[in-house]
């Protein structure tokens, strides 16, 4: 499970995340070809599934790449890694991009989005389920410090006034949800409901993207001077890219036992977690105009969603040029 942390300090923190991400080690495609390098947002999960058979099945190579892959982890702060020159692009969540690029200046530039609809959302029991934000009135919320702005514009899109959720710190542990403790968490919809089964009861859960907080996720994210001046990389890495995640879903049953003594080897995740993972995220990437596409309405979703928080998007943060190019 993973839910965004807080990159506000990111620029600061650049050599150090960069080390960190080097000390976790690269997994790299090497064949001849021009050298790209890119930042993952977390350990190696479903959630990069299609990186992992686009490096297997030579497509980054076919591309003229040679691709170097960084995993991710809970020290790694994605941006930082493309700040420090340690990868050419990075794997991030827009909210915080785009705050970076509004309070710090940041020249980035937001390529393509690997999730239309982002996995956040609010899991609760079977038992006792929580399928609408109105449901949750009256109710415990355990939510990551980080995420709680995000928790109240959801809430406050479907005008419910804050005050009727009872909303305390979360620490990525669903055992008191199980235990019965709080009546609902902030978790990856992809993810969590499958650990919770593990330990027993079923679990439901609904996206805050289906309510109003309508942003992407793990959005490929890189520095203005890198697009100008490895574009050509660029659009051969979203079309390996593409083409990698496109036969991953073809059937999200079959590569994740593939990768269980190489790419998730050491995560302690079970191969059955990677598969109900794999499943789960196919509608929230697929998109007919095809994976990491950025329509105009969507774009304009994020932009209405993140001004909900009081960060201020604007349509030139993102370009969808490269996009046009595969």
């Amino acid at each position: 499970m993973r839910i965004a942390i807080d990159r506000r300090k990111f620029l600061k923190l650049g050599a150090a995340a960069a080390s960190a991400a080097a000390v976790l080690g690269p997994r790299a495609a090497h064949a001849a070809g021009t050298p790209l390098t890119m930042q993952a947002a977390w350990i190696n999960d479903a959630e990069f599934a299609g990186y992992f058979v686009g490096i297997d099945n030579g497509l980054y190579t076919a591309e003229g790449l040679d691709l170097t892959y960084l995993p991710g982890g809970p020290d790694v702060i994605p941006e930082s890694t493309i700040v420090a020159g340690k990868a050419d692009l990075a794997l991030t969540t827009p909210d915080t991009t785009v705050k970076a690029i509004v309070d710090q200046g940041a020249k980035f530039k937001i390529i393509g989005a690997q999730y239309q609809k982002n996995p956040i959302g609010i899991v609760s029991l079977a038992s006792k389920p929580i399928k609408t934000p109105q449901d949750l009135v009256g109710k415990t919320l355990a939510v990551p410090p980080v995420n709680v702005i995000s928790v109240e514009a959801m809430l406050k899109l479907n005008n419910i006034d804050k005050a009727q959720v009872n909303i305390v710190p979360y620490a990525y542990d669903p055992t008191p949800l199980i235990k019965g403790e709080i009546d609902a968490s902030l978790d990856f919809t992809t993810n969590v409901p499958f650990t919770i089964k593990q330990a027993g009861p079923d679990a439901v859960s609904f996206l805050l993207y289906d309510f109003g907080f309508t942003i992407f996720n793990d959005t490929v994210v890189v520095t203005e001077e890198t697009l100008k001046n490895k574009r050509k990389e660029l659009v051969a890495w979203l079309r390996a890219s593409r083409k990698g995640w496109e036969e991953n879903l073809k059937d999200p049953n079959v590569y994740p036992p593939k990768f269980a003594d190489t790419w998730f080897k050491g995560t302690g995740r079970t191969v059955d977690n990677e598969i109900y993972f794999n499943n789960a995220q196919k509608p929230l990437m697929e998109t007919p105009a095809g994976i990491f596409s950025m329509s105009d309405e969507a774009i304009q979703k994020n932009i209405d969603a993140l001004s909900q928080v009081g960060i201020k998007a604007t349509k030139d943060m993102f370009d969808t040029s490269l996009l046009a190019e595969i």
